[in-house]
């Protein structure tokens, strides 16, 4: 039996450091979304800043990478079995690939990428 995986709420725009304040401009000045600031200095040693807003049903977050060449977007995956679901798709040809960011400590969690090389977070909901 396959492991249930379903779509997470969460979308992640990883910005260039010259593309990131004309994207958080545009989605706030220009569409009129309500922009948090998430934080203020770096984050992780990979996000330098981090912005959000809610689009929807989903929450989009706009992260600073200062060592990025190009926009990229991240989705979000939810799972019940992480381990389950990541031999279900290595069964597929589809391996983790936890180099690409850090996890919070003690998050059930591996990263992964489509055959598009859309980098997906595949995760155990938090507790609600």
């Amino acid at each position: 039996m396959n492991p249930t995986i379903r779509a997470g709420r969460n979308i992640a725009m990883k910005l260039p450091k010259a593309q990131y304040d004309a994207t958080v401009a545009f989605y706030r000045d220009v569409l009129g979304f309500e922009i948090t600031e998430e934080s203020g200095g770096t984050v992780d040693g990979y996000v330098s800043e981090v912005a959000s807003m809610q689009f929807g049903p989903v929450k989009i977050w706009f992260d600073r990478v200062d060592n990025l060449a190009r926009s990229d977007l991240w989705l979000e995956l939810f799972t019940d079995d992480v381990e389950a679901a990541t031999a279900h798709l290595a069964e597929h040809g589809i391996h983790p690939q936890d180099e690409l960011e850090p996890f919070p400590a003690g998050m059930r969690a591996h990263w992964i990428s489509s055959p598009a090389n859309v980098t997906h977070i595949l995760r155990t909901p938090d507790p609600s």
